[in-house]
C-alpha cells in the first residue's frame, strides 16, 4: 500500500503517532488542527485503512499507523546519514554551522572567540543554540557542540581543548563579615538542586563536611552566580566566571575535584568539512590564550 502513500501523508501519521494526539502532532508539523484533521481523515478514506482509534483522551495508533511510523523513523535515519556525509564532503569555507554550548559557557567565555572567528570566516553562517541540554549531533540538531564533560560518546569524534578550573566565591560585601576560613563553615552555601545533575558538587560538599550547610539550592550555573553575587552564600563556579567578576571574591584556591574537561565535539562524518575543522582550529586557538580558568 506504500505506493499510494507520499512522504507528507507517512509523516502526519508518524507525527500522530509519536504525539498520542491531534494537537500535538499539528504543533510538530507546524499546522493548524482542522488541517491534520481534514488530513487524516482524506488520507484514511483514500487508503481505505483506519489508522487510528480515536478517543477524547487521544489517537491510539493501529497496526496500519505503526507500520508507516516504524518506515518513516527509518528513513529519516538514512537521510540523516546522508546528509551528513553530503555536509562532511563540503571543503569550502563557508555555509551554515549550528553550535550548541550551555548559557555559561557562551556567555562567560566563548563569545570573543566567536567574534574572531566571524571575522576571520565571514562566509560562515554561525547558529547558536544555547542550551543545558544535550542536543543529538546524529540527528543534526547541531553540528557542534562545546560542552563541559567527562567523558565524551563513542559515536563523536573531538578534542580536549582544555580543563575549566572551579573555585569558591563570595561576594565582596561578605568578605567584611569573615575571613577564607570562617567563610567556609560559617556562611550558608549555594548548590545545585536535583535537575542540574551535579554529583561532583554534592560529593564535595559531603567530603568537605559542608553539605549542611548547603541551605539554597538552584537549578543553573547562572543562577548560583546570582545568588552569590547577592550575598546570599558561597558557591563553587567555573573561574572563568568568577575571576572576572569585581562583585565576587575567591575563597581559597582552585578545587581539583571540581575540574572539568571542556570539548568540542562533532558527528565522524562531519570531521572534514572545511567549515567544521576550521571552527575547531580557531576554538582551540582561543583556548589556549584565553584567561580565567580555561587551562590546557
Amino acid at each position: 500500500m506504500y505506493n499510494q502513500l507520499s512522504w507528507d501523508d507517512m509523516c502526519l501519521v508518524h507525527a500522530i503517532a509519536d504525539a498520542g494526539t491531534l494537537s500535538g502532532a499539528a504543533r510538530t508539523l507546524h499546522v493548524s488542527h482542522p488541517t491534520a484533521f481534514r488530513r487524516l481523515n482524506r488520507l484514511e478514506q483514500k487508503m481505505g485503512v483506519r489508522f487510528f482509534d480515536r478517543a477524547r483522551d487521544g489517537y491510539t495508533a493501529t497496526a496500519a499507523a505503526e507500520e508507516v511510523s516504524e518506515l518513516v523513523r527509518l528513513l529519516r535515519n538514512d537521510i540523516l546519514a546522508v546528509e551528513r556525509r553530503i555536509s562532511g564532503r563540503d571543503l569550502r569555507p563557508s555555509g551554515t554551522l549550528r553550535i550548541t554550548t550551555t548559557d555559561t559557557l557562551l556567555f562567560g567565555w566563548l563569545l570573543p572567540g566567536l567574534r574572531e572567528f566571524r571575522s576571520a570566516y565571514p562566509d560562515i553562517r554561525l547558529e547558536l543554540v544555547v542550551s543545558n541540554d544535550v542536543f543529538s549531533l546524529s540527528k543534526r540538531e547541531a553540528d557542534i557542540a562545546v560542552r563541559p564533560v567527562h567523558t565524551p560518546g563513542e559515536s563523536l569524534v573531538g578534542r580536549k581543548i582544555g580543563t575549566i578550573e572551579q573555585a569558591a566565591y563570595m561576594a565582596t560585601s561578605l568578605a567584611a563579615q569573615a575571613d577564607d576560613i570562617e567563610a567556609m563553615v560559617s556562611i550558608d552555601w549555594i548548590g545545585p538542586d536535583e535537575s542540574m545533575s551535579y554529583p561532583a558538587f554534592d560529593r564535595w560538599l559531603e567530603q568537605e563536611g559542608l553539605a549542611e550547610r548547603c541551605r539554597i539550592r538552584v537549578n543553573t550555573v547562572y543562577g548560583m552566580l546570582s545568588a552569590a553575587r547577592a550575598g546570599l552564600g558561597l558557591s563553587v563556579l567555573p573561574c572563568y566566571l568568577g575571576e572576572n567578576d569585581t562583585r565576587l571574591r575567591r575563597v581559597g584556591g582552585v578545587i581539583p575535584a571540581m575540574a572539568t574537561d571542556l570539548w568540542m565535539l562533532t558527528h565522524p562524518d562531519l570531521r572534514k568539512a572545511k567549515r567544521i575543522r576550521v571552527f575547531l582550529d580557531h576554538v582551540a586557538g582561543f583556548a589556549k590564550i584565553s584567561q580565567f580558568g580555561v587551562v590546557e
